[in-house]
């Protein structure tokens, strides 16, 4: 049994810390906040995610999952719509599970409640709150928090967000987030549905619209009005930047490594952050089971192998759109040998990979005996 620190209970700290507890391993999440008030509103669930989430034993109905109909892309002065793509039923069938809407607090909640409930496989993890960490000691390896204390463990896993302190100890330089200034960023407003319903100019967007993305253009700039069914009231807006920082080198050092936003942060445009998080806490358990003290780097590695080019090539495709893909063509092909370039193999690549099978893969390069249990996953949905 390892002892671990996970640094940050986003979706990705969370989603390691329910895999990592699944393979038998004491964890202990350090998050600076209170957890009262995880912003957000709709979120994708991809089957890529879908699949591991189902895979711990997370029910999409209780969870109040949105099945997605289709995306409709709608000329908004005219209402005409320009294009449909369906996407329920084939979705399904193609991949194995539905692509999902979730109320980010939902997913957040059920993750939360995944890694830390008395019942279920392994150890609870224990969350610490109001702890924030400000330093880390790649080879201990321990993390430095606020008021002095010193936490070590066996390994640090380190998911501290875009804004991660984590990163210029892996790196051994600062990496800022891009850009500085707000100048790529989207306005976030919540409008009540009966205040929609009640303007004639807007009634047509709530009509039959329960999981269906709508996007309005006015097909002369890049600006993109996104709708979607959401529950909350706020009616305030509010302007979000959005930030970039490229692929990095390695994502490790000594016993310190990085998961989610802090080893990966990237723009909306394929709906995979979330969900790469959710893949990085997937393949941390993984990597890990079985594992002993003496082995954490060799898993760490194993851990990289599997992640970091996948992850890198998606946040480089999230830098523009599937029909700016020749923008981003030549970087891209630095992480995947295939970059896709129409909507069919951008699904395939981002929904179809199978990341427990390339996991098992190269953990088997290390020791061919290497076998999961019977029941590590609920209904073992990836087990060859």
């Amino acid at each position: 049994m390892l002892d671990v620190v996970i640094v940050g209970a986003g979706i990705a700290g969370l989603s390691a810390a329910v895999s990592l507890r699944r393979a038998g391993h004491r964890v202990r999440i350090f998050e600076r906040s209170a957890l009262n008030n995880e912003l957000g509103a709709a979120i994708h669930v991809p089957p890529n995610a879908a699949r591991v989430l189902e895979a711990w034993g997370l029910d999409p109905v209780a969870m109040r999952l949105v099945t997605v109909r289709g995306i409709s892309l709608g000329e908004g002065s005219s209402r005409r719509e320009l294009n449909f793509t369906p996407m329920g039923d084939w979705v399904r069938s193609k991949y194995g599970k539905p692509f999902y809407f979730s109320h980010r607090v939902d997913l957040h909640d059920a993750l939360r409640t995944m890694a830390v409930k008395p019942d279920g496989i392994g150890i609870p993890a224990e969350i610490c709150l109001g702890q924030e960490v400000v330093s880390y000691d790649p080879d201990e390896p321990s993390v430095t928090l606020a008021n002095g204390d010193i936490a070590k463990a066996n390994v640090v896993i380190a998911a501290d967000g875009l804004h991660s302190v984590a990163v210029k100890h892996v790196l051994g330089r600062a990496n800022p987030p891009q850009p500085e200034k707000l100048y790529n960023g989207c306005f976030r407003f919540l409008i009540p549905a009966e205040d929609i319903q009640a303007d004639p100019a807007t009634e047509w967007w709530v009509d039959n619209s329960d999981g269906l993305l709508r996007l309005f253009t006015n097909g002369k700039t890049s600006n993109r009005l996104v709708t979607y069914p959401c529950r909350d009231k706020a009616t305030e807006i509010k302007q979000w930047p959005l930030l970039y920082r490229a692929p990095i080198p390695t994502w490790r050092k000594g016993r310190l490594v990085l998961a989610g936003d802090a080893a990966h942060p990237m723009l909306p445009h394929q709906g995979q952050g979330g969900a790469q998080g959710i893949e990085d806490g997937a393949v941390l358990g993984l990597a890990f089971y079985g594992a002993t003290p003496e082995q954490v780097e060799q898993r760490l590695e194993v851990y990289e192998k599997t992640r970091r080019n996948r992850a890198s090539a998606i946040q480089v495709l999230s830098s523009a759109g599937q029909d700016q893909v020749d923008m981003i063509h030549e970087e891209a092909a630095k992480y995947v040998q295939n970059v896709p370039k129409t909507p069919q193999e951008f699904s395939q690549f981002n929904w179809g990979h199978d990341i427990v099978s390339e996991t098992l893969k190269h953990l088997r390069e290390l020791d061919p005996s290497f076998h999961l249990p019977d029941g590590f996953f609920e209904g073992d949905p990836y087990l060859p």
